[in-house]
């Protein structure tokens, strides 16, 4: 099951979400917002795991 959030984003960026849905990027904006948060997730969850597993082993 899917968690639902609500965000505000400026209307240029709402303005591409929408031309990248109407281009066939994305079924929707919505999944345009996942694939934006997946990729977040990959590139920057590394960094995060190893720095919270050095701070556990300092304690």
């Amino acid at each position: 099951m899917m968690e639902r959030i609500t965000i505000r984003l400026p209307p240029q960026q709402m303005a591409m979400l929408e031309k990248l849905v109407a281009a066939g990027e994305f079924p929707t904006v919505s999944e345009a917002v996942r694939y934006a948060v997946r990729e977040l997730i990959e590139k920057k969850a590394n960094r995060v795991l190893r720095d919270s597993e050095q701070i556990s082993f300092e304690v």
